[in-house]
C-alpha cells in the first residue's frame, strides 16, 4: 500500500523542507522530498515530525505502570493520541512481586503488539537501588543495596532475580553510583545488556566518574533528585554535563527544570545527548485538583504530580506538549526539538531505522497542526485514529 503526503512541513534531522511531500509503501519511508507529487493527501499547514519516544514515562490518564500486567497494553493504546510510537514503561521502586507483573505485562505486549498501539520498549526502572537522600516520591520502604535488606521484608538479591527472569524486556536501570554495592553492579548489568542510568543520587563528582567507568551511559532527569552544579564541588550533575559517554534526560514541562537549565544543558551537550522526557504519571491527561496513584500510593494534579505530604511525584506532561514547550517557550528549533523527543531516544537505545523522516526509515511520524498540536499519528505507516 502506497500513502502520499504532499505540501507539509517535513522536519528532517539537520534540516526543514517546506511544501514537501512524504512517500510510504507499507510500513516504510521511501521517499522525502521537496516536490509535490500528484495525487497526495494535501497537508499545507501541518507539520510532519517523527513519532516521539518517550523513554521515562509511569503513566496517563489514570494509569500506572505497576497496576498490573494488562495495564502496559492499554498506555500502548492511549499514547499516540499524544503523538507518541515508542516507550519505556517506567517503575518506580516498588516490591518484587509489583516489579514481575509489570515485567510479565511488558513481554506480553511486546509479544502481542495490538494494532495502532505505540511500540511498548523494554522496562526503565528507576531501581530499589537509589540513594535514600535523594528518593523524591520512590518509597523508602523499597529502597536496598544490591546485597542488603530493603526497609520492608525483601532483598536486592530478590529484584535482582525479577531482573535477570526478564533480561528482554529490562532496557534501562537506574541507579545512584555511591550507593553500597552499585559500582560493582554496573558492569554486571551493562554485560547482560541493560543500559545503565546514574539517578535520584548523592554522588560527588568522582563517585559519578567511577559509575561512568563502570559502563552507565545515561543520566535520570538531569538535576533533579541529584547533587547540584556547583564551581568547587561539580557534582552528578558536572560529571553529565562534562562526559560526552552520557546521555541526559530533561523533563520539558518549564517546572521540573527552568528553561534556562534546559538551554544551559542544550549549550553544554547539544540535542544529539539530550531526551526529552516527560516523567508521565497516571496523573497526565487528568483534570487539575483530580487524584491517582503512583506506584499504589495517592497523588494529585497540579502544576505537577504531588504526594499527599506535597512532594513532587513526577510531572503531569504528555509528549506533545513537551515539544510545544521546548518549541514555542524555551526557543528551541524544530529540528533540535524532534531530535530531542524522537531522534536521539531512538539512537541511543539502538532503535535503528526510528526517530527520522529519511528514505528507508520505519513510517512511524506524527502530523501536527499550526500550534504544534497533534492531528494524526502514524505507527508502521498506517495512521492512528484520534478520539
Amino acid at each position: 500500500m502506497t500513502t502520499r503526503l504532499t505540501s507539509a512541513t517535513i522536519v528532517l534531522p539537520d534540516r526543514i523542507l517546506y511544501d514537501a511531500s512524504l512517500t510510504i509503501e507499507d510500513d516504510r519511508i521511501v521517499e522525502v522530498g521537496r516536490r509535490t507529487v500528484a495525487g497526495g493527501r494535501d497537508l499545507h499547514g501541518h507539520v510532519i515530525v517523527p513519532g516521539f519516544i518517550d523513554v521515562h514515562v509511569h503513566g496517563v490518564e489514570g494509569m500506572d505502570a505497576l497496576e498490573g500486567a494488562d495495564v502496559i497494553s492499554r498506555l500502548a493504546a492511549r499514547f499516540p493520541r499524544f503523538g507518541v510510537t515508542a516507550f519505556c514503561p517506567t517503575s518506580i521502586a516498588c516490591v518484587p512481586s509489583q516489579l514481575r507483573a509489570m515485567l510479565q505485562g511488558i513481554r506480553q505486549a511486546r509479544a502481542t503488539p495490538a494494532a495502532g498501539a505505540a511500540r511498548v520498549l523494554p522496562a526503565h526502572l528507576e531501581s530499589n537501588f537509589i540513594s535514600p537522600d535523594y528518593k523524591g516520591a520512590q518509597p523508602l520502604r523499597c529502597l536496598c543495596t544490591p546485597n542488603g535488606r530493603a526497609e520492608g521484608d525483601f532483598s536486592g538479591h530478590e529484584i535482582l532475580a525479577e531482573i535477570e527472569a526478564s533480561r528482554p524486556d529490562v532496557g534501562i536501570v537506574t541507579v545512584a553510583p555511591e550507593v553500597d554495592g552499585v559500582l560493582g553492579l554496573i558492569p554486571e548489568l551493562v554485560r547482560h545488556g541493560h543500559r545503565v542510568s546514574l539517578g535520584h543520587s548523592g554522588a560527588t563528582y568522582d563517585q559519578a566518574q567511577a559509575g561512568i567507568d563502570a559502563g552507565a551511559r545515561h543520566a535520570t532527569h538531569l538535576f533533579n533528585r541529584m547533587t547540584g552544579l556547583h564551581h568547587r564541588d561539580p557534582g552528578l550533575v558536572g560529571a553529565v554535563l562534562e562526559s560526552d559517554a552520557l546521555a541526559a534526560e530533561l523533563v520539558c514541562d518549564g517546572v521540573h527544570v527552568h528553561p534556562a537549565a534546559v538551554r544551559s544543558a542544550l549549550a553544554a551537550k547539544g540535542p544529539g545527548k539530550i531526551m526529552a522526557i516527560t516523567d508521565g504519571t497516571a496523573a497526565a491527561g487528568l483534570p487539575r485538583g483530580a487524584t491517582t496513584t503512583l506506584g499504589g500510593r495517592p497523588i494529585t494534579v497540579g502544576d505537577v504530580a504531588r504526594l499527599e505530604d506535597g512532594t513532587i511525584a513526577g510531572s503531569v506532561l504528555t509528549m506533545d506538549a513537551a515539544f510545544r514547550l521546548l518549541v514555542q517557550e524555551m526557543g528551541v528549533t524544530l529540528t533540535d526539538a524532534a531530535q530531542m523527543c524522537s531522534s536521539t531516544p531512538a539512537r541511543e537505545l539502538g532503535l535503528y531505522g526510528h526517530g527520522v523522516l529519511t528514505t528507508g526509515s520505519v513510517a512511524d511520524f506524527v502530523v501536527l497542526d499550526r500550534d504544534l498540536r497533534v492531528v494524526e499519528t502514524y505507527i508502521s505507516g498506517r495512521p492512528v485514529l484520534q478520539d
